[in-house]
Protein backbone atom coordinates (compact mmCIF):
# COMPACT_ATOMS: atom_id res chain seq x y z
CA UNK A 1 0.00 0.00 0.00
CA UNK A 2 2.94 2.52 0.98
CA UNK A 3 4.50 1.39 -2.21
CA UNK A 4 1.49 2.52 -4.35
CA UNK A 5 1.29 6.02 -1.94
CA UNK A 6 4.86 6.73 -3.15
CA UNK A 7 3.81 6.00 -7.07
CA UNK A 8 1.15 8.22 -6.46
CA UNK A 9 2.72 10.73 -5.17
CA UNK A 10 5.86 10.99 -7.49
CA UNK A 11 3.30 11.17 -10.64
CA UNK A 12 1.65 14.32 -8.98
CA UNK A 13 5.00 15.72 -8.51
CA UNK A 14 5.78 15.29 -12.04
CA UNK A 15 2.95 16.94 -13.25
CA UNK A 16 3.94 19.72 -11.03
CA UNK A 17 7.22 19.90 -12.04
CA UNK A 18 6.73 20.23 -15.65
CA UNK A 19 3.70 22.25 -15.97
CA UNK A 20 4.81 24.15 -19.36
CA UNK A 21 5.41 20.72 -21.77
CA UNK A 22 3.08 20.01 -24.48
CA UNK A 23 0.11 17.59 -23.28
CA UNK A 24 -1.13 14.33 -25.36
CA UNK A 25 -4.24 13.36 -25.31
CA UNK A 26 -5.33 9.88 -27.86
CA UNK A 27 -1.47 10.19 -29.58
CA UNK A 28 -1.85 14.17 -29.70
CA UNK A 29 0.62 16.71 -29.09
CA UNK A 30 -0.98 19.57 -28.36
CA UNK A 31 0.61 23.10 -26.83
CA UNK A 32 -0.76 24.00 -23.98
CA UNK A 33 -1.82 27.41 -24.73
CA UNK A 34 -4.07 25.95 -27.78
CA UNK A 35 -7.54 27.05 -25.34
CA UNK A 36 -9.64 27.51 -28.10
CA UNK A 37 -10.07 26.49 -31.76
CA UNK A 38 -12.33 28.24 -33.93
CA UNK A 39 -13.76 25.63 -37.13
CA UNK A 40 -15.52 27.30 -39.83
CA UNK A 41 -18.39 25.78 -42.20
CA UNK A 42 -16.35 23.52 -44.98
CA UNK A 43 -18.42 24.75 -47.60
CA UNK A 44 -19.50 22.27 -50.76
CA UNK A 45 -17.49 23.98 -53.95
CA UNK A 46 -17.31 20.32 -55.62
CA UNK A 47 -18.99 19.64 -59.45
CA UNK A 48 -21.26 17.18 -57.33
CA UNK A 49 -22.99 18.74 -54.75
CA UNK A 50 -24.25 16.67 -52.17
CA UNK A 51 -27.10 18.17 -49.97
CA UNK A 52 -25.72 17.50 -46.18
CA UNK A 53 -22.14 16.40 -47.12
CA UNK A 54 -20.86 20.03 -45.76
CA UNK A 55 -23.13 19.77 -42.36
CA UNK A 56 -22.16 15.86 -42.18
CA UNK A 57 -18.84 16.65 -42.44
CA UNK A 58 -18.07 19.72 -40.63
CA UNK A 59 -19.93 18.63 -37.50
CA UNK A 60 -17.92 15.46 -37.67
CA UNK A 61 -14.61 17.47 -37.34
CA UNK A 62 -15.89 19.57 -34.59
CA UNK A 63 -16.94 16.47 -32.95
CA UNK A 64 -13.64 14.79 -33.23
CA UNK A 65 -12.05 17.99 -31.78
CA UNK A 66 -14.59 18.60 -28.88
CA UNK A 67 -14.57 14.51 -27.82
CA UNK A 68 -10.25 13.41 -27.98
CA UNK A 69 -9.11 16.93 -26.88
CA UNK A 70 -9.45 20.09 -24.39
CA UNK A 71 -9.67 22.51 -26.58
CA UNK A 72 -12.94 24.26 -26.59
CA UNK A 73 -14.62 25.40 -29.70
CA UNK A 74 -15.32 29.05 -30.37
CA UNK A 75 -17.54 31.21 -32.78
CA UNK A 76 -15.02 34.02 -34.09
CA UNK A 77 -11.41 33.90 -33.61
CA UNK A 78 -9.77 31.02 -31.24
CA UNK A 79 -6.05 30.52 -30.40
CA UNK A 80 -6.51 28.06 -33.60
CA UNK A 81 -8.72 28.74 -36.77
CA UNK A 82 -9.88 26.00 -38.66
CA UNK A 83 -11.63 26.85 -42.45
CA UNK A 84 -11.88 25.23 -45.79
CA UNK A 85 -13.99 23.81 -48.59
CA UNK A 86 -14.97 20.21 -50.03
CA UNK A 87 -13.43 20.29 -53.29
CA UNK A 88 -14.03 17.19 -55.14
CA UNK A 89 -16.57 14.61 -54.82
CA UNK A 90 -16.58 12.36 -57.64
CA UNK A 91 -16.97 8.54 -58.68
CA UNK A 92 -15.10 6.46 -61.50
CA UNK A 93 -15.39 2.98 -62.62
CA UNK A 94 -12.21 1.12 -61.52
CA UNK A 95 -12.92 -2.22 -62.82
CA UNK A 96 -14.75 -3.04 -66.22
CA UNK A 97 -15.98 -6.48 -66.68
CA UNK A 98 -15.94 -8.52 -70.10
CA UNK A 99 -18.89 -8.44 -72.30
CA UNK A 100 -19.60 -10.41 -75.24
CA UNK A 101 -19.77 -8.58 -78.54
CA UNK A 102 -21.00 -5.34 -79.71
CA UNK A 103 -21.99 -4.76 -76.24
CA UNK A 104 -20.60 -2.00 -74.01
CA UNK A 105 -18.36 -2.64 -71.37
CA UNK A 106 -20.13 -2.25 -67.40
CA UNK A 107 -17.64 -1.28 -64.65
CA UNK A 108 -17.42 -4.29 -61.96
CA UNK A 109 -17.02 -2.04 -59.32
CA UNK A 110 -16.55 1.64 -58.74
CA UNK A 111 -15.18 4.36 -56.25
CA UNK A 112 -16.32 7.09 -54.67
CA UNK A 113 -13.64 10.01 -54.15
CA UNK A 114 -13.89 13.04 -51.67
CA UNK A 115 -11.14 16.14 -51.50
CA UNK A 116 -11.16 18.58 -48.65
CA UNK A 117 -8.83 21.40 -48.69
CA UNK A 118 -8.37 22.57 -45.12
CA UNK A 119 -6.09 25.62 -43.87
CA UNK A 120 -5.09 25.41 -40.17
CA UNK A 121 -3.76 28.67 -38.54
CA UNK A 122 -2.00 28.65 -35.19
CA UNK A 123 -0.33 32.48 -34.43
CA UNK A 124 1.45 31.11 -31.49
CA UNK A 125 3.24 28.66 -33.85
CA UNK A 126 3.36 29.47 -37.22
CA UNK A 127 5.36 25.84 -38.06
CA UNK A 128 1.74 24.55 -37.67
CA UNK A 129 -0.06 25.95 -39.72
CA UNK A 130 -0.75 24.43 -42.76
CA UNK A 131 -3.00 24.82 -46.25
CA UNK A 132 -3.62 21.40 -47.68
CA UNK A 133 -5.98 19.44 -49.59
CA UNK A 134 -6.86 15.90 -48.28
CA UNK A 135 -8.50 12.84 -50.62
CA UNK A 136 -9.86 10.02 -49.07
CA UNK A 137 -11.65 6.91 -51.61
CA UNK A 138 -13.87 3.98 -51.14
CA UNK A 139 -14.64 1.16 -53.81
CA UNK A 140 -18.31 -0.23 -53.83
CA UNK A 141 -20.02 -2.08 -56.54
CA UNK A 142 -23.79 -1.41 -57.64
CA UNK A 143 -25.99 2.06 -57.69
CA UNK A 144 -23.78 4.45 -55.86
CA UNK A 145 -27.83 6.04 -55.00
CA UNK A 146 -28.79 3.40 -52.65
CA UNK A 147 -25.17 3.12 -50.79
CA UNK A 148 -23.87 7.17 -51.20
CA UNK A 149 -25.13 8.21 -47.32
CA UNK A 150 -23.04 5.25 -45.75
CA UNK A 151 -20.08 5.67 -48.04
CA UNK A 152 -20.09 9.12 -46.85
CA UNK A 153 -20.02 7.87 -43.41
CA UNK A 154 -17.10 5.85 -44.38
CA UNK A 155 -15.21 8.12 -46.19
CA UNK A 156 -15.79 10.78 -43.32
CA UNK A 157 -14.01 10.11 -40.34
CA UNK A 158 -10.83 9.24 -42.81
CA UNK A 159 -10.77 12.61 -44.15
CA UNK A 160 -11.10 14.15 -40.20
CA UNK A 161 -8.21 11.23 -39.04
CA UNK A 162 -6.01 12.86 -41.42
CA UNK A 163 -6.94 16.19 -40.97
CA UNK A 164 -6.28 15.77 -37.01
CA UNK A 165 -3.14 14.02 -37.05
CA UNK A 166 -1.92 16.76 -39.29
CA UNK A 167 -3.38 19.55 -37.36
CA UNK A 168 -2.38 17.80 -33.30
CA UNK A 169 0.15 15.20 -34.18
CA UNK A 170 2.22 17.70 -37.28
CA UNK A 171 1.88 14.10 -39.39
Amino acid sequence: MKKLLGVFVALIALIFIFPGCSYKLNGSAIPPEMKTINIAFFENNAQIVVANLSQTFTEALKNRVRTTTNISLVNGEGKANMSGTITDYHFAPISIQATPNNVAPVAGAEVLSISVRVKFVYAADTKLNFDQTFTETQNFTGELSSQEQQLIQTITPKLIDDIFNKAFNNW
